[in-house]
This record gives C-alpha cells, sequence and structure tokens, in this order.
C-alpha cells in the first residue's frame, strides 16, 4: 500500500526543493535535477547548473561598448538570466543552514552547486 507521501512525489509534489543530508549528497543531487526539470523552463535551469549562466550579450553605442541592460536582452536571453537566478534561489532552499552558510555568497550557480559538492 502506498503512503499519501508516495503518491505525492508520483504525482509531482513539489512545493520546495528537497533538503540535503550531509551523508547523502548523490542522492539529493540527483532528486534535486529531477526538481528542477519540473520547474517551469527546467531545462534551461538545469543548463545554468551545468553549464553556468548566460553571458550578457553586449551592444555598441557611439563608439563605446557596454552590457545590456535585462529590459535590453531578447525575450530567450531574459528567461535564462530569470532561469539563473531561479537556479541559485533553488538550490540554496535545498541547504541545512549550516551548508548555507558556506556557500550562500557564491552568485554563479555552477560554482555554487561545485562548492556544495566539494564539501560533501
Amino acid at each position: 500500500m502506498t503512503s499519501l507521501a508516495d503518491k505525492s512525489l508520483l504525482s509531482g509534489g513539489d512545493n520546495k526543493p528537497p533538503m540535503l543530508e550531509k551523508h547523502l549528497y548523490d542522492s539529493w543531487k540527483s532528486r534535486m535535477e529531477l526538481y528542477m526539470m519540473n520547474r517551469p523552463h527546467g531545462r534551461m535551469i538545469l543548463a545554468s547548473v551545468e553549464k553556468g549562466p548566460l553571458v550578457w550579450p553586449s551592444i555598441t553605442e557611439d563608439g563605446v561598448t557596454r552590457l545590456k541592460e535585462y529590459v535590453e536582452l531578447t525575450p530567450a536571453e531574459a528567461i535564462q538570466a530569470d532561469c539563473d537566478i531561479k537556479a541559485i534561489n533553488i538550490i540554496l532552499q535545498g541547504l541545512p543552514t549550516e551548508i548555507y552558510a558556506l556557500v550562500s555568497q557564491h552568485r554563479v550557480v555552477k560554482d555554487l552547486w561545485e562548492k556544495i559538492k566539494l564539501l560533501m
């Protein structure tokens, strides 16, 4: 007989990310990847984790090159920029306080992911 918790997992119950337990890193990593994939734009979120964030495009105006502002991004670039932030948020929410304190200064999700792996 399946429990309510099992049914929730099978039906995609995903109101918060899985919490990391120090001795179960590999399991957490797998569940976290599945959690990310189940979010809107999940593939883009996971790509942020695995490949790094959006490289912000630049534009040249009057001979001066600068990075685009958020409002100047294409719709696809804006979604990717948002997914970069969502990825950091998802991972940080799945960390116990003592690990969070060690890694919360990271603003690049790929670096954050790798630092957690090193700590475990």
